[in-house]
């Protein structure tokens, strides 16, 4: 796959057209997957990031070693990235009365649900490392029930699974029992709101193919 310069000076993939695939002979091992991936199926061309929006993408690679290609994919048009940003670094990092860890079990959770390949790698790597508990991150991956969950958790990630399966089914009695594990109505809200976004992230995710970095796989293992 040839290389382009990303907007931190360094090699980032070419959003050409992807090569044909090579058509597997019989008893051949199937390709590698780990090949740096496009950040998604479409070709759009890469706007011009505003100094603030270059800041954040550097200080990404200083930080993880590489840009999130969901924010490559949202460098099409840099207003749709600084508000993306902007929403996703509220909703996840600024305080809240749930802690960065509950936040990405929600995150993991509703794309388990929706099946979404991008934030269940992405995603299920932050669980990985902010439990410090692989086998944690794998269940919430495959099947949050099969985890030996606390109280709260449960009633937190059931409550984000209902949102995302039958939100118009959501009543008085879901938000109790929130409140009898422990959340307050404010939490109640943050709840929500880390679920709603990932439905929406999942589904746009889905719709352009974008694919995770593979330093996701290998972290916290």
């Amino acid at each position: 796959m040839s290389v382009s310069k990303s907007r931190t000076g360094k090699a980032g993939p070419d959003r050409s057209a992807p090569a044909k695939a090579k058509k597997p002979e019989a008893g051949e091992k199937p390709a590698r997957q780990d090949a740096a991936p496009k950040p998604m199926a479409l070709n759009l061309p890469a706007a011009k990031l505003s100094e603030a929006m270059q800041t954040y993408f550097a200080k990404c690679d200083d930080k993880i070693g590489f840009v999130p290609n969901v924010l490559e994919a949202y460098a099409i048009d840099n207003a749709k990235l600084e508000a993306f940003a902007a929403f996703y670094n509220d909703l996840m990092l600024a305080p809240s009365g749930l802690s960065k860890l509950e936040r990405e079990m929600i995150a993991v959770a509703v794309s388990a649900e929706n099946r979404c390949f991008y934030c269940l790698v992405a995603h299920g790597a932050a669980v990985r490392q902010l439990s410090g508990d692989p086998v944690l991150g794998e269940m919430i991956v495959m099947n949050y029930r099969a985890a030996h969950l606390s109280r709260r958790h449960r009633a937190m990630l059931d409550f984000a699974v209902k949102m995302t399966r039958e939100s118009y089914a959501i009543e008085e009695a879901d938000r109790e029992a929130l409140r009898k594990a422990g959340f307050s109505d404010r939490d109640i809200w943050d709840v929500a709101a880390v679920a709603s976004f990932y439905n929406m992230s999942n589904r746009m995710a889905s719709a352009v193919d974008m694919r995770p970095n593979v330093q996701y796989h290998a972290q916290a293992r």
